[in-house]
């Protein structure tokens, strides 16, 4: 709705948006054209939800705000080592639809690093647009969350948070809303 990818990549160096849906691998998201930057998968980390109950059961056991699970999507058992040393994040932007689509015809996101974000609260957007889930958030409070506890500093959140809050109270002050909720309360 708002366009947070776009957002990030205006508040961090390094951050581009890959438009499409399916890659060859990761140096292939990353490139121009035809030419592939060299990156090793292990050295990256995709944030992906999922849906399954077993995404739900790591939630709970673990209470950090950042998980890292393995292929059958279990929290590992040492959290610190499977979050050390990425060099990267993966978000994957866009309706829950068309995320569930780039994981699954992008096969290789499964050799990165999966991470899930435990958010400490719903998502900013509020009213402006309807959830999934309760636990989900917009891609940038994922890779806000997400690179604050990576880089062991809250205020990273913050920074990136701060346009992100302002978008949204131009939206709201616009009259900006969930039309879909909108059509819902007039039944």
């Amino acid at each position: 709705m708002l366009g947070t990818a776009r957002l990030l990549t205006r508040s961090l160096a390094d951050a581009r948006v890959s438009v499409g849906l399916s890659w060859r691998n990761l140096g292939h998201a990353f490139s121009n054209r035809n030419e592939q930057r060299p990156v090793d998968p292990r050295q990256w980390g995709v944030l992906y939800l999922g849906g399954g109950k077993v995404e739900d059961n790591a939630r709970r056991l673990c209470k950090e705000p950042l998980i890292a699970l393995d292929r059958k999507g279990e929290p590992i058992a040492d959290q610190a080592a499977g979050l050390a040393g990425l060099q990267g994040l993966v978000a994957l932007d866009g309706n829950w639809a068309q995320a569930k689509a780039l994981w699954w015809r992008n096969a290789w996101l499964t050799r990165l690093r999966r991470l899930v974000v435990v958010p400490d609260g719903p998502s900013l957007y509020g009213n402006l647009r309807r959830e999934a889930r309760p636990e989900a958030v917009s891609t940038l409070e994922a890779v806000a969350l997400a690179l604050s506890v990576l880089e062991r500093d809250a205020s990273v959140r913050e920074r990136l948070l701060m346009p992100f809050r302002e978008l949204i109270r131009r939206a709201k002050a616009a009259g900006i809303n969930d039309s879909r909720r909108d059509r819902r309360s007039r039944r």
